[in-house]
């Protein structure tokens, strides 16, 4: 047994399929560097030696993966939900971030993103930066410190912007390229990803461009994918050849195949540009409060569980109005009951154990084993407590992770691991209970 084994003591929850919650009653995590090495109900005698944190009767779930989130527009969330999206980001979202070319305002504005998904449940983030390097970087370094283990994106934009957030073509790969060579092997918890806003956005050069630095440096690519009916008429003027949006992505080499790729919300996927996503291997981020927030629309996220696609959950800052994914757990079976009774009778609506799966293993996935507990997976645990949602009755334990889930916020939160870290907050007094166990 190595010197760095440890177990969590309570009530544990996680996913080993979509369809039901596995609840383990008053157990033990067993966690050997950084990783699960197994739950048990009773811990195994070779195993009592080691230190056991006892966090009694709380309940113990896998830290809650955002795989679609925007840093630098966190200072407006709550802020004209009243626009659609061409607009909003007009009016919104591109005066703020162009203020990111100021590093004292990158740095204030980021920390205050930062310090809030420190204390959040979520441990893994795939994170949209803006066009700028130094602020990127600025970014980078303040989510290091937290370790937290996220992705994170220098954004590309040469036109169809704001000539003050836009890029010439050129001046946004040499960007690009400086970012990734400030950024390579200066972090543990941190990783670049490919970061096209979206195909208006992109020329053809650009796109093309990017492809080449993707091969030349392997990394994950995220971006946007019929999000809005008007920018997917958009998308077909800008690109005649392609089949689709996704077709469009694809045809630049950006859209799974040969490197892990996320999309986020694909409201208006088609069956051909579904069947492209499956065969790629494309992650499908639904956000659900987003689209509600910018009438976008209803992603068919049963169409995609059907189908075996991998969807995990976004929050979509500021479009969402929290980085809360419990947030965006209730959201996604709200609106899945909307698309089910007004829209398409054979898209039943999720469960609580599917919105549980796609905000901690769904979307963990998309980070390799992460997000359950199942042996070999990266250790990454948030410990909650649910002594102030006060009950008259007694409840089952899995009616009390539902309650945690629509209920909660961060106030709930006693711990949280990453990798096998405790990363948040002060580490709980362990003990070795192995007296107690005989």
């Amino acid at each position: 047994m190595t010197a760095d084994c440890f177990a969590v003591k309570g009530n544990i929850f996680y996913s080993k399929d979509m369809v039901t919650i596995k609840v383990v009653p008053d157990g033990y995590i067993v966690c050997e560097t950084g990783k699960v090495k197994g739950v048990y109900e009773v811990l195994p005698d070779e195993l009592t030696h080691i230190n056991i944190i006892d966090y009694g009767d709380r309940l113990i779930i896998p830290g809650l993966v955002d795989i679609h989130t925007h840093a630098p527009q966190y200072s407006f969330r709550g802020l004209g939900m009243d626009l659609e999206l061409i607009d909003w980001l007009n009016q919104n979202a591109f005066p703020e971030e162009a203020k990111y070319s100021d590093m004292e305002y990158a740095r204030r504005a980021y920390a205050i993103f930062v310090n809030d998904l420190k204390k959040s449940a979520t441990t893994r983030a795939c994170i949209f930066g803006t066009i700028h390097v130094d602020a990127t970087i600025i970014l980078m370094d303040l989510l290091e410190a937290t370790g937290l283990k996220c992705m994170v994106g220098k954004v590309n934009m040469d036109r169809n912007s704001p000539e003050y957030i836009c890029e010439s073509g050129a001046g946004s790969i040499e960007n690009t390229k400086k970012w990734l060579r400030e950024s390579a092997d200066k972090y543990k918890n941190i990783r670049p990803i490919l970061t096209p806003r979206f195909l208006p956005a992109c020329s053809d050069w650009l796109l093309k461009e990017l492809s080449h630095i993707r091969k030349e440096y392997g990394c994950p690519v995220q971006s946007h994918l019929s999000e809005n009916i008007a920018e997917v008429e958009w998308v077909k003027a800008l690109f005649p050849k392609a089949r689709n949006y996704g077709d469009a992505y694809d045809s630049f080499g950006l859209f799974g195949k040969e490197a892990p790729t996320v999309m986020a919300h694909c409201v208006y996927t088609n069956g051909e540009e579904m069947k492209l996503i499956k065969k790629n291997g494309v992650f499908v981020a639904h956000c659900p409060e987003s689209n509600i927030n910018l009438s976008s629309g209803i992603a068919p996220v049963r169409a995609y569980i059907n189908e075996r696609i991998p969807v995990g959950l976004g929050t979509d800052m500021a479009a969402g109005s929290s980085n809360s994914i419990f947030k965006a757990m209730t959201k996604a079976i709200q609106v899945s009951k909307l698309k089910w009774k007004l829209a398409d009778r054979s898209l039943k609506p999720l469960t609580i154990d599917e919105a549980f799966y796609l905000g901690t293993k769904g979307g963990g996935a998309f980070f390799g084993k992460v997000g359950s507990f199942e042996e070999g997976y990266e250790f990454d645990a948030v410990v909650l407590d649910d002594g102030n949602l006060l009950h008259p009755q007694p409840l089952t334990l899995k009616q009390r992770l539902e309650r945690i889930i629509y209920l909660s916020d961060d106030r709930n939160i006693v711990a949280k691991y990453a990798a096998g870290k405790h990363i948040w907050p002060e580490p709980a007094n362990s003990r070795s209970v192995a007296a107690d166990l005989t």
